[in-house]
């Protein structure tokens, strides 16, 4: 019996980053929202849509970004997001490795300790 081993280090702090930013309900309603849209959308609309402040909306949109959930595009003075479709099709398999099943489609990824 092939003994079980842990993520690298690499792909666990990877992992890691997603799954705390996910850990907020503001954030999670705007992933959902950029996903369901399919289209990019103003900061001004978000607010509209998830009825928090703009604030508060740029500051989770900042690090939505900063993981590359979201993307950004810029027209003038105006910025648009939008979701990352890799991150929608990665995600998923990230939980399913963590967990130690095979990823959807795929391997799981080697286990290279630091």
């Amino acid at each position: 019996m092939k003994q079980a081993e842990p993520l690298d280090r690499a792909t666990a702090r990877e992992y890691a980053s997603w799954f705390k930013v996910l850990a907020d309900a503001t954030r999670v309603q705007i992933v959902s929202l950029l996903a369901r849209r399919g289209q990019p959308m103003s900061v001004g609309e978000i607010v509209d849509a998830v009825q928090v402040g703009q604030s508060t909306v740029s500051a989770h949109l900042k690090q939505l970004a900063e993981v590359e959930f979201v993307l950004a595009e810029y027209a003038g003075t105006a910025s648009f997001y939008r979701i990352n479709d890799e991150c929608v099709t990665c995600f998923p398999s990230a939980a399913d490795v963590v967990m130690g099943r095979p990823a959807p489609g795929g391997t799981l990824p080697s286990t290279n300790e630091e």
